[in-house]
């Protein structure tokens, strides 16, 4: 079972140093990857219900923080390690226009020598795909078929894709992924997100734990797609008690990704980046589970 590092460019790792040692530290520990997040914006006082708390509301209940765009922040300390993979969790998709995203991960992926991992989701937030001009409605369509239209940028000789979406027609696409393609990976709680993980997915992201019944939606949409669900790689958030490992391991459960302030001991809010050597031996121990 492979760890990851979870979101990586939050609280105090938006700040270059601290950014740069939380992933060497976690390279030196053994984590095989670092996660991200995105928001563009946060409208203030934003009525969608986060689906993921009580309250409706984000971690923190805050809406004014800060938030390094995902792939920039990836390509800042990418070059600042060797082995570590790079992932977005999750880059929200239909919020872009997919062939620059695939021109920009397709160039991290080349730089970086094959180390990104795609992470996507719908979203959920109405009021910043407002912002953005984009339609919530549409959204879920719009990822499938931008997932599509990527992997026909990634992996074609001279791309083309027609779909409602996008269209394009005899497109070269350089450089390549050192991949053959980039893994992506969907993330979501609902029987919908997994379906679509098991279609046409290369991995999967529940976003709280590793419940049996999405994997099994996951694994039931994959066969009937004639689809291997063991190739598909099931990821899942650290349990907050570890013995919970061995059932995520029957479950299928392939990396487990650890919020940083479990491995760090750091607030969120914590922004001094002398701070950060005080928690340098406590990630290591995450390297003997």
């Amino acid at each position: 079972m492979k760890f990851g590092l979870r979101y990586c460019n939050t609280g105090p790792y938006v700040e270059p140093p601290m950014a740069v040692e939380l992933v060497q530290a976690g390279e030196a520990a053994g984590f095989d990857s670092a996660w991200t997040v995105e928001h563009t914006v946060v409208p203030a006082d934003y009525a969608s219900a986060y689906p993921y708390s009580n309250d409706g509301k984000m971690a923190g209940g805050v809406d004014d923080f800060p938030l390094p765009d995902p792939l920039i922040w990836m390509a800042y300390v990418a070059g600042k390690t060797v082995n570590m993979k790079f992932a977005t969790g999750i880059l929200i998709l239909p919020q872009h226009n997919p062939v620059i995203i695939a021109k920009q991960v397709a160039s991290l992926d080349y730089l970086s020598g094959g180390r990104v991992i795609l992470g996507v989701g719908v979203g959920w937030l109405r009021e910043e795909f407002d912002a953005l001009g984009v339609p919530f409605e549409s959204r879920g369509k719009r990822t499938e078929e931008y997932i599509e239209a990527l992997r026909a940028l990634w992996t074609q000789k001279k791309a083309t894709y027609r779909g409602k979406f996008v269209n394009f027609d005899g497109v070269y696409c350089r450089p390549r992924p050192i991949q053959s393609s980039i893994p992506i990976i969907i993330g979501g709680h609902s029987k919908t997100s997994a379906r679509r993980a098991g279609r046409s997915c290369d991995g999967y992201f529940p976003a709280r734990g590793a419940p049996a019944d999405l994997i099994k939606e996951m694994r039931t949409a994959a066969i009937q797609c004639g689809r291997d669900p063991d190739a598909i790689e099931i990821n899942a958030g650290m349990p907050a008690d570890p013995q919970l490992l061995s059932e995520y391991a029957r479950l299928g459960v392939k990396r487990v990704l650890v919020p940083v302030t479990n491995v760090t001991g750091l607030d969120s809010g914590i922004r001094n980046p002398d701070d950060v050597f005080r928690w340098k031996d406590t990630i290591s121990r995450f390297a003997d589970l």
